[in-house]
């Protein structure tokens, strides 16, 4: 087994919590299960794993990547027709809790990143990272996003 290979399938055993909770935080149609999008992180990961220059924290690159790949994969389901059958993740949880997830689902990019890796519990400085924005800007972005947050839900 090459050096990369075994660093890379270390890095996987260490984060894979983290990646699974990012895979798992957002809702995917019945086509697209958290096991399937996980394998897509992970290969967007290897793709990437060369690259990475530990200018960051270990977790806060593999989250910036799981992200990234969850986003486009939500993009590209959502020009896919509808499923027929409601999926199991509507009958899973209660209305509130869906309720809260959809409203989180309807805010815009960057806001939905700050506020999942916010409740992942992330610090301003590594969602800074995650995102490309300064601290000042996802402090005000996410104090802003938590605001219109409460204030819709109630």
């Amino acid at each position: 087994m090459e050096l990369d290979e075994k660093r890379f399938k270390d890095l996987i055993h260490r984060q894979r919590d983290l990646i699974w909770r990012v895979c798992s935080s957002y809702r995917l149609s019945a086509a697209w299960t958290t096991e399937d999008a996980f394998h897509e992180v992970l290969c967007n990961l290897w793709r990437g794993y060369k690259s990475f220059d530990q200018r960051s924290n270990e977790s806060t690159w593999v989250y910036r990547i799981a992200n990234n790949t969850m986003i486009s994969l939500v993009r590209k389901i959502s020009n896919q027709p509808a499923p027929p059958s409601p999926n199991n993740y509507e009958q899973a949880y209660s209305d509130d809790y869906r309720d809260l997830v959809e409203l989180i689902e309807s805010t815009p990019e960057p806001d939905r990143t700050i506020i999942n890796a916010h409740a992942q519990g992330y610090g301003y400085k590594e969602i800074s990272q995650i995102t490309g924005l300064s601290v000042a800007a996802v402090s005000m972005r996410l104090s802003r996003a938590l605001r219109k947050l409460r204030k819709q839900y109630g």
